[in-house]
């Protein structure tokens, strides 16, 4: 990114006239930027004002609420960090982020509950992985974990069914919604001025600093920190970076279990994942509402916001389509692809996926609610991306992947992405210093 080229970029290659300053908010210059209201982006702004209590800083939204998105259409987990490659991003940042999570959330009265969770293997091909990955977990660095038989397997979860599990007791569920907002209460506290319905649609750089055109209005800042998940890439693209990967969304489908079925249920449910595919597969979930989640399942979405099968963005999905990467993914990965379809048309094979765990379910038992959609990051090569990534430039920072375990991770992806720009942006604990 040059810092003295004028010019405004966005998706559409078409000019952008500057409409003035937000309402209400002094636009006249700010240290930080940061693209994206979910929890990533609140953590990040969060631990850079307490990093730099000096800092001008304001988070750009396009939503009219904080966390509409990935935030606020997950599972509820607070992951302990077993399933990720040690020494990788995910691994460190998500046994790290475990801890600061349940911290936050004591100190800013956000309940959330220990339930644990155990991960079942159910067939004699499953055990070499779930030995896998309990290595992993062990060099993680994860508390608690222990390997059961079917007995034990019982005791946690008497109508869980499988030869061998492992027992994660530090995974928790919360509402991160809930967080999400006890974070935007705390940044504005601390002075940090939070604009929703701000879509950022274009981006140019200037002596100094950056123009980011919104839909609310401009905004001037020294430096950006992008936040915005499923539009990661896009943002990245207006502001004159090429990044080497694409963001591909998942939607992932959920069922309910009726009411008088939750006994079914205490804690969480997980089958042993696909090493090859970076999803956990369909599992039982109880939520901090007193509800049971079942899926969810993984499906090309036709938009980046395609909560639903019916809902297509041409252009999105033009871009998708014409990525090398996606049909490199897809030749390898098409008969996993086909199933998914299958179990999102069909919710007796949804359902047959989740009887291997729990036997006692019958497709009586469920009912279809909701979806969410994962921004997946994807390679030329085809290869889905697994683990964060992050893009660092003159005058920005891009995560550009952040799809799970990134809630439970977000206040220590928070801390990391703090440290980058401290050390990039020159930050002094005052504000910005001078470098231009």
């Amino acid at each position: 990114m040059q810092g003295a080229d004028s010019s405004w970029r966005n998706l559409d290659s078409r000019p952008m006239t500057p409409v003035g300053s937000l309402s209400g908010i002094d636009a006249t210059h700010y240290d930080v930027a940061v693209v994206g209201g979910g929890i990533v982006g609140l953590a990040t702004t969060l631990a850079l004002i307490t990093r730099h209590p000096g800092l001008r800083m304001i988070v750009l939204e396009k939503e009219r609420e904080l966390a509409a998105h990935q935030t606020g259409h997950n599972s509820g987990v607070i992951h302990s960090g077993i399933y990720y490659k040690p020494g990788s991003y995910k691994a460190r940042l998500c046994v790290d982020g475990n801890g600061l999570l349940k911290a936050f959330c004591d100190e800013h009265r956000v309940r959330y509950e220990n339930c644990g969770k155990i991960i079942v293997a159910t067939d004699e091909r499953e055990l070499p992985r779930l030995d896998d990955l309990f290595a992993r977990g062990v060099a993680n660095g994860v508390e608690g974990l222990r390997k059961m038989g079917p007995e034990e397997i019982r005791e946690i979860e008497p109508h869980a069914s499988g030869l061998r599990a492992i027992h994660s007791p530090n995974t928790a569920i919360v509402d991160f919604q809930e967080v999400a907002r006890a974070m935007a209460a705390e940044a504005r506290r601390r002075g940090v001025e939070i604009a929703t319905g701000a879509r950022v649609t274009a981006i140019a750089g200037e002596s100094g600093g950056l123009r980011l055109l919104t839909t609310r209005g401009e905004v001037r800042a020294g430096y950006l920190v992008n936040c915005a998940g499923l539009y990661s890439d896009a943002v990245a693209r207006m502001a004159g970076e090429t990044p080497d990967v694409r963001v591909v969304p998942f939607r992932g489908e959920y069922c309910m279990l009726k009411p008088q079925r939750r006994y079914l249920v205490r804690g969480l449910i997980y089958p042993v994942p696909d090493p090859e595919f970076p999803f956990l597969g369909v599992h039982l979930t109880r939520t901090v509402h007193g509800e049971v989640e079942a899926g969810p399942n993984a499906v090309f979405a036709y938009a980046r916001e395609g909560y639903t099968r019916w809902r297509v963005h041409p252009g999105e999905m033009l871009e998708t389509l014409t990525y090398p990467g996606f049909w490199r993914m897809a030749g390898r990965h098409w008969r996993t692809g086909l199933h998914e379809v299958w179990r999102s048309f069909s919710t007796r094979a949804f359902v047959a996926a989740l009887q291997r765990l729990v036997p006692d379910l019958r497709l009586t038992d469920v009912v279809r609610h909701g979806a969410g959609v994962r921004a997946q990051a994807l390679a030329r090569d085809g290869t889905l991306v697994d683990d964060f990534r992050i893009l660092r430039s003159r005058r920005a920072i891009h995560v550009l992947n952040a799809p799970s375990p990134a809630a439970t991770a977000a206040l220590a992806i928070g801390r990391h992405v703090a440290g980058l720009a401290t050390e990039d942006f020159g930050l002094k604990t005052s504000g910005i210093s001078p470098r231009i």
